[in-house]
């Protein structure tokens, strides 16, 4: 059975860092990356990379803050946010995928259960 399990969110101050991570039980996937979704918002890309982790792509309004990296041994995948901003408040889901790596949420076979993330100014 695959599971991706989230973890790391909560709140913090505009301009801080929260760190999220993602374990993948089950199989290991070709891509794995984050989606977030605010309310009454679409859920949209926020980063991915792939196994080898030469390849990765990030939504630009996280570039340069937000940074994607991943551990095959733990099957694990984080997401590094810095510089916060109170627009990136948002339910953040780790998604996997064992195609390419693609922006949209129809790329990615399975999805975490998603960890809240809240910015305050």
């Amino acid at each position: 059975q695959v599971q991706l399990v989230e973890s790391g969110g909560g709140l913090v101050q505009a301009g801080g860092s929260l760190r999220l991570s993602c374990a993948a039980s089950g199989r290991t996937f070709n891509v794995m990356g984050w989606f977030r979704q605010a309310p009454g918002n679409e859920r949209e890309f926020v980063g991915a990379m792939t196994w080898s982790g030469r390849i990765t792509n990030y939504a630009d309004s996280v570039k340069g803050r937000f940074t994607i990296s991943r551990d095959n041994a733990k099957n694990t995948v984080y997401l590094q946010m810095n510089s916060l901003k109170p627009e990136d408040t948002a339910v953040y889901y780790c998604a996997a995928a064992a195609g390419f790596l693609g922006s949209s949420p129809q790329t990615y076979n399975y999805w975490g259960q998603g960890t809240q993330v809240t910015v305050s100014s």
